[in-house]
């Protein structure tokens, strides 16, 4: 029996449920990356192609899985037939290579949705070349779709699949891993994730501030690493994190598309079920005992602003706490911005501006116009407006993003400044 649909976006909805668990299905028994993800790539499109009229089939997976096989079968046989005719043409009789079948036919488990994920974010992969491999494989979007979000060409995309596939099959597929290679590659997978949760939640480029599309497709990846990695306190960590992030994004920007702080957002908008459950993923994860990494830190500290009612309510010592110890977990840069801003809140401006003091020698963040928005905001913390004016300026020339361009300039203005565009 199918279930009749009226609209592609059930479809779609199926397909990308599905596809990782297809692909995976198809790795475990044949080992072959780049021909199992062409062939399931063909029955996804034998899917968009029938469903509208046939239905959905009950089991979408197997439907999937079936399909996927005979087109893997038909392209070794067409392979078969290819190399006997040519060792026929030169009378060599070579044996033609055959695709074995693993051992286990058997339906996927949790190990092999993971080393689909695994290949995904093969370390030997650029951090592009990963997140676009991820979103295709694991995520089930087309390359159109894919360059529509990152806000890329289509032919930079394909180029970049097409090689990261082709760095793999060099590379080899090493499986099982053993317990160093499972923990290096499961904080490389976390990343991407958290790289394409951040591309959408804070467009680097482009009019729009939030590509919900993104920040959707990343929410949705995550929910599946922690379906099969439960206990892992990282793993619930991003989670929360992306949940209580994504939570404020109603309230993020105005009509006209403009930034709205965190301090100035109406927070009645902000989605009460995201904050809720992402309050309690890592309210759990903090108490398993684990061992405690950024992202359950800096999920905590959303989780903070998540629960004060207003501004003025927010727990700053405690996020500052927290700040110190994710300085300690993973020093970066941008960590120490936003600690920055803790420290002001907590210390006085003045504080919060002789920490930024030591960034101004690194060229990354003087090219980096978070840096300067951010001394801007301290800078007219302490009443030096013209110092906040400059750095506001400078921050506006630095962003390519139109939704922030249009937040420095208004700061800017209010500062009683021109603006630098």
């Amino acid at each position: 029996m199918r279930t009749r649909v009226g609209a592609d976006s059930r479809i779609v909805e199926v397909v990308r449920e599905a596809a990782p668990q297809v692909l995976s299905t198809l790795m475990s028994r044949y080992r072959q990356f780049e021909a199992c993800e062409d062939a399931v790539q063909e029955a996804l499109l034998a899917a968009t192609l029938q469903w509208p009229e046939q239905g959905i089939p009950d089991n979408p997976r197997a439907w999937l899985t079936t399909v996927a096989t005979r087109r893997l079968a038909d392209q070794w046989h067409s392979d078969q037939a290819r190399r006997r005719r040519e060792a026929t043409a030169v009378a060599l009789g070579a044996p033609t290579e055959r695709i074995a079948p693993a051992p286990d036919e058997g339906p996927p488990d949790r190990d092999d949705s993971l080393m689909l994920l695994f290949l995904c974010c093969h370390p030997d992969l650029t951090p592009a070349s990963q997140m676009a491999l991820t979103l295709r494989a694991f995520g089930g979007l087309t390359t159109a779709e894919i360059a529509r979000a990152l806000l890329t060409p289509e032919a930079t995309v394909a180029q970049r699949i097409s090689r990261a596939k082709q760095r793999i099959r060099s590379a080899g597929i090493q499986y099982p891993l053993s317990g160093e290679q499972y923990t290096s590659r499961l904080q490389v997978v976390l990343h991407v994730l958290y790289l394409i949760f951040n591309e959408g939640y804070a467009s680097t480029s482009g009019p729009d501030l939030v590509r919900g599309e993104l920040t959707r497709e990343a929410i949705r990846l995550a929910r599946t690493v922690h379906r099969l990695l439960p206990h892992d306190g990282e793993v619930s960590g991003l989670l929360a994190l992306m949940l209580l992030t994504d939570a404020r994004s109603p309230a993020r920007t105005a009509p006209d598309g403009t930034l709205i702080p965190l301090a100035e957002q109406d927070r009645s908008r902000w989605n009460q079920r995201g904050i809720e459950e992402g309050v309690a993923l890592i309210t759990r994860a903090l108490g398993s005992g684990g061992p405690v990494g950024q992202y359950q830190l800096q999920a905590a500290i959303a989780a903070v602003h998540a629960e004060a009612p207003r501004p003025q309510d927010t727990d700053w010592r405690q996020i500052l706490a927290l700040y110190e110890l994710l300085e300690k977990t993973s020093s970066n840069p941008m960590i120490t911005l936003s600690r920055a801003v803790t420290v002001a809140m907590v210390r006085g401006p003045e504080e919060g501006l002789a920490l930024l003091a030591p960034l101004d020698s690194d060229k990354r963040m003087r090219d980096h116009h978070r840096f300067h928005a951010v001394r801007g905001h301290l800078l007219e913390m302490t009443g030096d407006l013209s110092a906040a004016r400059d750095s506001y300026q400078a921050a506006e020339r630095l962003t390519t993003s139109v939704p922030e361009q249009r937040y420095l300039a208004r700061r800017t203005a209010l500062l009683g400044g021109s603006t630098s565009r």
